[in-house]
Parts: C-alpha cells; structure tokens; sequence
C-alpha cells in the first residue's frame, strides 16, 4: 500500500509510519509533497521539489524544492530532516561526497554551496559561474566536483572548496553536460555541436574524440549522457529515438540502440548498478520527453519495466547506488520513491544478447489485447544501416538444429535452439575441431549453455538472508589470503545453503564450489546460479545416502571401469582401494584438485557440453589414462596422494578416452541410462532442492540447532556468570572506594580545621600589620609634604642662581668679545710688520742669491780650468813617470757628506731661531692697542729704508755687472795666451818621447775639454781666499785671480794651491747656504710680489 508524507512546516520526523509493501504493479513506496496553505485556496498550494540525489551507500537521498529549502530523507533509518532554508531555488545537487555528512547544491543565483547534514550548517559559498549549473558530477575520490553551465565547465576542489580549473572555449559552441568516467581521471563533455571529447582531469588536455555516427537526415542533438560504474560504457541520446553506445577502451561505437517509436526525445539517461555485476551494469534508465522512465537492457535491448505515465509524468529522477530505490520528481512537484526489487520481480535477464530494436514487455493486461503483435527483430541496427549478423560468440543469431544433437529436456519447449540463438550442433563443431571454447568467449557459452535465468530478485531474497550459520566460520577452516574472494565465497555458500537445507551440511561444499567462485568473482549472481545448475545436473543422486558418499554414483564409476579396464579393477582390490579413494575424491573437487586452471577449463568445456553422465566417464577416463601408475602403487596412502594432487596427465588423452568410453559403455552400465537429461533452472524462482534425506539433514539441523543453543545458553550463562563476578568486583570496589572516601572526607575535615585555625592566625597577624602600615604611611605621607615643600624652595633658588649665571655668562661673552677684537687688531698690525720684514728680507735673500749665482757661476769655470790643469798634469806626469794621479772622486764624495752634515746643523739652528721668534711673538701679541700705533709708524719708516735700499742695490749691482764683464774680458784672453804657451810646451816634450794609446786618448780629451763655451767660463779673482797657507810659495795674482810667476811653478805646488782654494769656496757655499735656507722660511710671496708693485 501507498503511503504519502507532507513536509510542510515540519523540521524532522518519520518518512512513514509503518514498514511499506510496495506491489510488483507499481513499486510505490511512499510519495512526498511539500504543500502550504494558501489565503485564495481551500486546498493551498504545492511547493515543488525540482532535484534529487543519492548518497554512496543508497539508503538516503537529499532533495531541494523550488523556495530552496534542501532535506535530507534516510529510507534506512526511516527519518527526514531539514537541512537549511535558502529561498532561492535550486538547480542541481549532489550528495556524493568524500565526508559523507556534506551535500553540494548549486541554486539559480549562480551560487555554489555546501552543507553539512549532521549540524545544518553552512560549510562553504563558492562563487564563480556566469549563469545557473545545471548538473554537477562528483569524482570517485570524491574529491572534486565538475560543475557545467549552459557556456562554461568549472573543476571545484571540495577539500579547499576554491576553483582548480575551467574548460574555456566552450562559450562560442555551448555545453549540453559534463561528467567524470568512474574508475578514472577522465572527464566526457558533450557539446551542443554533438561533439563529444574525453579530457584528463589534471591537465583538461584532450585525449580523444568519440566519433559521432553518421545519419542522412538529422544530427542525434544529444542532451543526456550515462556511464555505468566500471566506465567501460558511454551511452549518449538526444533528440531523436536512437541511443549510441560508445566502448571507452577501443574508442569505437559498439552499437544504436532504438528506442519504441513513440519516443523523440532522452530527457536523462543513468544505469541502474548492481551488487552482483562488478560495475558492468546492464540495466539503462530511460527518461523521455511523454514523462515515462524506461528500464531497457542495453544488451538485449530490451524493455524490462516502465515508470509513470500519462497522468504521472516524470521530470527527472536519480538512482541509488545499491540499485534498490528510485527518486522521481514528478510533474505536478512531488518526489515519489520506487522499490526497484518489487519491479523486477516479474522479469528476469538474460545473457549478453544481440543489439537489436528494443521491445517492450507487456503487462498481463495488454498482453492479453496485443497477444498477436511482434515484439522485435533480429536485424541490428549500426551507424544508421541494417547488417545481417554472421557467427560471433559474443553476437549468436537464431538457427534451427537437428533435435536428435540435443541433450535439452523434452519437455522444456525449447528443442535445440539455446538461449538467444546459440546453436548447440556448432557450438559442437568448435569444441570438435579445437578441443575447447574461445577463452574469450568461454563465460558467455556456459551460460547460454546452462540456460542460467539470472533470478535477480530470488538471489537478493536468498542473500538477504545473511550468513549462514553453519559458514559463519567459514574463514577458520578455508584460510583464503583475499578477503573478497572469501566473503563471495561465504555468501554464496550462504545463499546455497538458504535454498536448499542439506548444503549447509554438505562438508565438501565449500571445495566443489570454490573454482567457480573464484572464476566468477565478480559477477555472484551467475556463480550462484552456475554453481547451482551443476548441484542439480551434474550432482544427481549425489545426497541421496547422505552422509555417506554417493554410493549409486560411486557404483556407476566402478561398473564402467570393471567393464573397461578388469585388470586395474583387480589391482584396486587387492590395494583395498574402493570408489571412494579413487572416484569420490575427483567428484568432490570436480577435477579441480587434479587438474591445472586451464586444463579445468577445457575439461568443462565438453563436460557442460554433453549429457550429465559425461562427467562419470571423465572420472574413470582419468583413472584409465593414469593405469600404469596405478598399477605400480600398492599402498593405500599413495593411492589417497595420488587422486589428491596433480599429475603429468594428458587431458586430451583423458577427454578422447572419455569420448572413447561415453560411445563403447552398453547400456546395462551406462551412466546415462540412471541420470535425468539436462535440466535449467526455472526462471523467476529456483526450483525446490529436496533430494536428500530430510530424516537425517533434518536431525543434524536439529542437533546442530540445539548444539548452537546449548552454545549459546552456556555463553549466556557464563556471560551472567562474568556479569555477576563484575558486578560483585564492582561492588566490592565501591565499597572500598567509599570506606577510602570516608576516610579522605576526615582527614579532609581535620586538615580544614587547622586550615581555618591557620588563617584566623594569618588574619589577626594581617591586622596587626596593616595597622603598623597604615601608621607608616601615615608618616611617609608627612615626610612626602616636607619634601614637596623643601624641593620647592630648592627649585626657587636654583631659579635664580640660573638667572644670575645667565647674566655673568652674558658679562663674560662681551669682554671676550671685546678682548678679541683687541687681538685681532694687534695680530693685523703684527701680521702688517711681518710682511715688511719678510720684503725686507727677501730682498737681502735676492741679493744673496745673485751673489751665489755668480760664485757657482766661477766655481764651475773654476772646476773646468782645474780639470784642464789635471788633464795636463797627469799628461806631463805619465811623460815624465811621476806619481799617480790623486782620485778626486772620493774627495768629492767626502767633502758633500760634510755639506749634508753642516747643513743639518744650519737647520736645526734655524727651527731653534724660528721657536724663539715664536716665543717673542707671542710676548708681543699680548701688548696693548698702544704698540699698535707704534708699530704702523715703524712700518711706515721700515717702507722708506727698503725702498732706499731696493735703489741702492740695484745701482751697485749695475756697477758690479759692468765691472765683472770687464774683468771676464781680460781673463779669457790672459788664459787663452796660457793656454798657447802650454800647448806648445807639451809639443816639444813629446817629440822626444814614444807616446802610447792613452797619451793619444788624453790628447783628445785636453782637447774636448778646451772646446767648452766661453759663457761657461768665469773668472775666479771675485772668490778672495780667506787663509793661506803660510809654507807655500808667495804668489802673486793679478786682477783676474790668475798667479803669475817668472819662472814656471811645479806641479805639486799647483795641485796644493787649488785643493786649499776648493776647500775654501766649499766652507763659503755651506755658509751661504745656511743664511738661504734660514730666509726661505719667512719668505712671503704674494706680499713681496705686492712690495714689488
């Protein structure tokens, strides 16, 4: 019965108020609306509900209606809330997230918001589109959020909630939707250009292009796009009645689907997952533009149940993620929830089939009027071409076989033809010429083979049912190292043992259905059904002794080997190795223990592709094929090994001995005549299992039960047991804990009391104390006024000492300012006689200066005729072999490093000089302005006497000038008249003498030397001697300085008399130069210049 439920003004509540059971017609479960009163209507108004979405785990789904209120309703828990209250509209949600407590809705103020479903709170605003998000995918991280706008794409990150990326160029073409592949880092865009590109999420670089197929009279304007959870899978539909199904791993359009004629536009498009299919989905949802959800398997291509209607159309809905609940928004505002197990309880799939048209199932009630009409076709339908299918495992078309190749039940209506047309007789033909299945294609034929119906909803009932009791420890006995394959393995043993009661006692269950669980791990529903068909086929009177091995099967096994193989029958006897060593232990693990994976493989091959009695004679085939073996074992332990392990065992010997068996066995021993012919399951429901002992399976239920609740009752009783020791340690600490408390509360009370004695003492201690303060600062207060009033009169008086320093200090700035321009005055009159006496000297320095200028000027004619003299000396000397020639280098040398130190003295006497002067000075800067007057009448005396004396000087140095070139006039020739008389002296000596090569060298030098220009040479009679020596010969010296004698003097005499003159003109240099360097310490140009002018 439908139940409905209003939110209008209601925070939270239940959803419904007792448990709904939805009718297979229908599948209604509850139907919410949110109406509110109106002023104008009896009846109010309805607040539409525009968008719905599931959680992960599909039990709760959030939902926004158009005054943006935003609820949360949780079918498991049976409860809603109100999230927030907005007032704005929304436009797409998404409840998807990583933290689970966080749902992401966009509204029509282009806002982007987040909120928290367990504190109602607003977790993050994002901004950032230019117009309204219509569709929002979440990552299979749920890390990231892909948001699509009519002109632009964003990528959110939620855990910054800030903008990561944007998919620009969008806005010239338009986007239709946007979604991420799950499983990947991939993002599909779907253009308004019906372009439809793959991108990498990190970089937004495309990868691929799907291609669009080509139709003559109008494009496919697609609008929606779905992929199932495996992402393997795109299906895209627009506006038109044609769905393409695109193969994401090749890159290439698989198949069109055709929808029903009276469908023109998919409006959405989303699978419907599965827990049993791995993510592979099969089952589309198909909302079109009359309002009604299809569900079409894509495979099939067709139709399984329908949705709404004229009166009930559908604007959009969302499914959870289990597969068990459907959410429409309807047209007129309300959501309506549909159970999708009630729908599917009258239907149930089948294997992967053609592509072809999609038809539509009848209910009971248009069957019954359109019995007649056609329900599809077998053409397939391409790129907008009709193909007629060839053989393809995958892809099987119709064909009628001969009914003598079938092994089908004769009375299942079905004769030879297999499920959507595989055909057995070329199904035989391949497993003849080729000994086994394509790989590819093996799981596919098993189950067109095995007629598996795919029981949805019999299998959900089964596993609804949880974990059997007696696999609940399943993981205790079979160790398996993956956790998934042992909880398939557990549930589907669980599901086995739910249909039938004697497979949870079957011990070796878990062993015979362990390889096809492994193989069909992720797809349980054909595993359980696979596994099932085989315990009802292939394990025919297997229980029938239970729990005893099957000894009429283990009897067949023997029968066919005694009339086989008598020999090995023997040998067996003698061993003492019965069926149940060498059959029973194949049987039980299905030739899985024996055989390797692909081996097995092959082995099931021709064993699912013959009578069930085929797999006897591959028992004894193998035993057949391993007799050499065999016959050398004689211990049983061997026998046990061998029958339990592999061995280097042919199987296509042990395939073609069974072949060669299953044809040459009579009758009266062959296994076929005692076994039923194949038989599938029934579809909708599983067929009742009961060949067994009920008796027995019966007791070992009830004893196992009863050892369960025994179990149970002694757990329970040692769970009181352990509660009441517990409570009684528990009670027996509180006890303590109190006595421990008392005894704390005395000692507390005791240690308060002197607590309270001790501070009444500090208080009356405190008193006394304060009260000595408030004496002190009584005191202080007394001694603080006395202080303010003396630091006032000190202040006053400091005042005024201040004062009076200021006045003396300006008294004493003025007199020193007086003192200073007495100072300077008396400096401008000093500095004034200073310049008179440095022109005063200065001219005496000239004077000087001339005179050494022509002493140097006589000295260097001097040194040049004393040079010439010793040229002629040593001339006369090596004529005459006299002595050697004295070295006047070394006299030089001598007589400058005496210079140096007399010039030294001469200083150092000349700083004495200049410090006394300075003393002097400064004695003389302290008289008064009465020497100034004195000293401007001296100065003025000091020009007169230099400018007579400037006059004086220079007619004496006119006179001297005249007087000296005269003198200069008369020495040349005088010494040019000595000369000729030399010259021809030394001529006449050296006619009688050999002259060697230094005599001629000389010769040239003398003559060298007598080339010198006669403005270098000066006459020496201004240079008076001021000693002579008083032993030497009286010579007599004219005007010109020049000694005359009567008779030529010797040489040794000459030589004396020059060294005594050279060191007299020397003494007189170092005086004149000690006078010079005395002066040019107080010459003052630029005054002496100005004199001068």
């Amino acid at each position: 019965m439908m139940q409905t439920l209003d939110v209008f003004k209601k925070l939270e509540g239940k959803i419904w108020q007792r448990k709904p059971s939805p009718s297979p017609e229908e599948g209604l479960i509850v139907s919410i609306s949110h109406s509110a009163s109106s002023a104008v209507s009896l009846h109010g108004r309805n607040i539409r509900f525009l968008r719905t979405a599931f959680n992960t785990t599909g039990e709760a789904f959030a939902a926004g209606d158009h005054q943006g209120n935003i609820f949360v309703f949780d079918l498991g828990k049976n409860r809603f809330s109100l999230i927030h209250r907005t007032g704005t509209p929304c436009t797409a949600i998404s409840f998807c997230l990583r933290r689970k407590n966080e749902v992401l809705v966009a509204f029509a103020d282009n806002s982007l918001r987040c909120y928290d479903t367990e504190s109602h709170e607003l977790v993050s605003w994002m901004k950032g589109e230019d117009s309204s998000i219509h569709s929002i995918s979440i990552h299979a991280s749920g890390r990231y959020a892909l948001t699509s706008a009519n002109s632009v794409a964003q990528l959110w990150d939620l855990d910054t909630f800030s903008r990561k990326r944007t998919l620009n160029g969008a806005q010239t073409v338009g986007i239709q939707q946007v979604l991420f592949l799950p499983l990947s880092n991939s993002i599909v865009t779907c253009f308004k250009d019906d372009s439809l590109f793959v991108w990498d999420s990190e970089t937004l670089k495309c990868k691929f292009q799907l291609p669009v197929p080509p139709d003559e009279n109008k494009q496919p304007h697609y609008r929606a796009l779905a992929t199932p959870r495996d992402g393997r899978l795109l299906v895209a539909g627009g506006r038109s009645r044609f769905l393409h199904v695109w193969n994401l791993e090749n890159k290439r359009l698989l198949h069109v689907i055709q929808l029903p004629a009276k469908v023109r536009l998919a409006r959405q498009l989303e699978f419907m997952n599965d827990s049993f299919d791995g993510g592979a989905s099969q089952t589309l949802g198909v909302l079109s533009q009359d309002g009604l959800l299809r569900f079409i398997d894509i495979h099939a291509c067709k139709q399984l149940f329908e949705i709404g209607g004229p009166d009930e159309m559908i604007n959009n809905f969302s499914i959870s993620s289990n597969g068990r609940y459907v959410a429409a928004v309807m047209d007129n505002g309300n959501i309506n929830i549909y159970s999708v197990p009630a729908l599917s309880q009258r239907f149930s799939k089948p294997p992967p089939p053609l592509v072809k048209t999609v038809w539509q199932e009848r209910t009971a009630s248009r069957q019954s009027d359109k019995s007649g009409q056609s329900l599809g076709s077998t053409m397939t339908k391409v790129g907008g071409t009709a193909k007629r299918n060839k053989f393809n495992p995958t892809r099987p078309r119709s064909r009628t076989v001969d009914a003598s190749t079938s092994w089908t039940s004769p009375d299942s209506g079905l004769e030879t033809e297999l499920p959507e047309g595989l055909n057995q007789a070329r199904l035989k033909s391949i497993l003849e010429g080729y000994g086994e299945y394509p790989a590819k294609y093996r799981m596919f034929i098993w189950r067109s083979l095995l007629k598996l119906p795919e029981n949805h909803s019999a299998f959900s009932s089964l596993v609804d049912k949880g974990t059997h009791n007696a696999f609940a420890r399943l993981h205790e006995e079979y160790p398996i190292k993956s956790r998934k394959l042992l909880r398939v393995l557990q549930r589907t043993l669980s599901a086995l043992a739910h249909w039938a009661a004697i497979f949870g006692e079957v011990d070796y269950l878990a062993l015979l259905s362990f390889p096809f669980v492994k193989l069909f791990q992720n797809n349980q529903l054909i595993c359980f059904e696979m596994i099932a068909t085989i315990l009802t086929n292939w394990c025919q009177h297997w229980f029938e002794f239970f729990p005893n091995p099957p000894v009429n099967i283990l009897a067949m096994v023997e029968n066919v080997l005694v009339h086989h193989d008598k020999r090995l029958i023997q040998h067996f006897v003698q061993c003492d190795v019965t069926t149940q060593i060498y059959a029973w232990p194949l049987l039980q693990t299905l030739l899985s223990e024996v055989f390797t994976k692909d081996e097995w493989l092959r082995a099931w091959d021709n064993i699912f592709s013959n009578h069930p009695s085929f797999l006897l004679f591959v028992v004894v085939a193998y035993v057949i094929v391993s007799r050499k073996v065999l016959l050398q074992c004689t211990r049983k332990e061997d026998f046990q090994y061998f029958f339990h392990n592999r061995n280097s065992v042919d199987v296509g010997a042990v395939l073609r001995e069974a072949y060669r068996l299953q044809d040459s066995t009579p009758a009266e021993v062959n296994p076929r005549r005692m076994l039923e012919p194949f038989a599938p399951l029934t579809k909708g429901q599983y067929p009742i299992f009961n060949k067994y002992p009920k008796f027995i399976v019966d007791y070992q239920v009830q004893e196992r039960e009863r050892i369960r609740e025994d179990e149970l009752e002694y757990l329970r009783k040692r769970q009181l047991a352990q509660e009441m020791k517990e409570v009684a340690a528990q009670r027996q600490q509180e006890e303590e804990a109190f006595y421990r408390q008392q005894e704390l509360m005395v000692d507390a009370e005791n240690k308060r009391r002197w607590m309270i004695g001790q501070e009444e003492q500090k208080l009356a201690d405190q008193r006394s104390r304060l009260q000595a303060m408030k004496r002190e600062i009584h005191l202080r207060e007394l001694q603080l006024l006395d202080a303010v009033r003396r630091r006032f009169m000190h202040h006053q008086q400091t005042l005024k000492e201040t004062e009076l320093q200021r006045l003396d200090d300006e008294i004493e700035r003025k007199a020193l300012l007086r003192e200073q321009e007495t100072r300077n005055a008396i400096e401008d009159a000093e500095i004034k006689a200073l310049e008179l006496q440095a022109q005063k000297e200065m001219l005496q320095h000239d004077m000087i200066r001339d005179e050494l200028q022509s002493s140097f000027k006589q000295r260097s004619e001097q040194t040049i005729h004393r040079k010439q003299q010793e040229l002629e000396s040593r001339l006369f000397r090596r004529t005459m072999d006299t002595v050697q020639e004295v070295d006047i280098d070394s006299q030089r040398i001598s007589q400058d490093e005496l210079a140096k130190a007399q010039q030294k003295h001469a200083d150092i006497d000349m700083e004495g000089e200049v410090e006394l002067r300075n003393r002097l000075d400064d004695l003389n800067r302290e008289l008064g302005e009465v020497r100034v007057a004195q000293h401007v009448l001296e100065n003025k005396e000091r020009e007169n006497e230099v400018q007579s004396l400037v006059h004086e000087l220079k007619n004496k140095e006119s006179d001297r000038l005249a007087a000296k070139q005269s003198e200069l006039r008369d020495q040349k020739s005088l010494a040019a008249e000595g000369e000729r008389k030399r010259m021809r002296l030394l001529n006449a000596l050296s006619r009688g003498h050999t002259i060697n090569s230094d005599d001629s060298e000389s010769f040239s030098r003398l003559r060298d030397i007598r080339q010198v220009p006669d403005g270098i040479r000066r006459p020496l009679n201004s240079l008076q001697p001021s000693n002579t020596d008083s032993s030497s010969t009286t010579t007599n010296w004219d005007t010109s300085g020049t000694p005359i004698s009567s008779q030529e003097p010797s040489i040794e005499r000459q030589r004396a008399t020059f060294d005594r003159r050279e060191l007299e003109l020397m003494a007189e240099v170092r005086d004149l130069r000690k006078r010079l360097a005395a002066r040019r310490q107080y010459r003052p140009p630029d005054i002496l210049t100005n004199t001068q002018q």
